[in-house]
């Protein structure tokens, strides 16, 4: 059963610009250690970087609660299958509120192209 639906889109360049300014520390304050890992291992990472935004930002829209005070940044991982196939792992408060919500599992895809980073996400339940 669907319980919230979450779409996010967002300009790469956005994105390329904090982290240009203010590097690292923008980095550790979205992303979780394995994210920050996976895309700087690319010879772009800012694609890569500007995705796991709009994912987490799509995520915390599937919940009803947008990134603040009930979820935030550090609560959500968003990790990839052998395949590639993204897949969200919450920590703390993220998966407190999956199970007062009644949710099973984040559904999650995400697009990138050199200006957009795009996700959606599915509450399951």
């Amino acid at each position: 059963m669907i319980l919230g639906t979450g779409i996010d889109i967002i300009e790469v360049e956005r994105i390329g610009a904090s982290f240009e300014k203010f590097g690292e520390r923008f980095l550790k304050r979205i992303l979780r250690p394995d994210e920050i890992a996976y895309c700087l291992t690319h010879k772009f990472p800012v694609p890569h970087l500007a995705a796991r935004f709009a994912a987490k930002e799509a995520i915390s829209k599937a919940f009803g609660t947008g990134i603040g005070a009930q979820l935030g940044w550090q609560n959500i991982e968003v990790a990839r299958r052998e395949s590639g196939e993204p897949f969200v792992i919450l920590y703390g408060d993220g998966l407190k509120l999956l199970a007062v919500r009644g949710g099973k599992r984040v559904h999650l895809s995400l697009s990138h192209t050199k200006q957009y980073a795009a996700a959606m996400a599915i509450l399951d339940g």
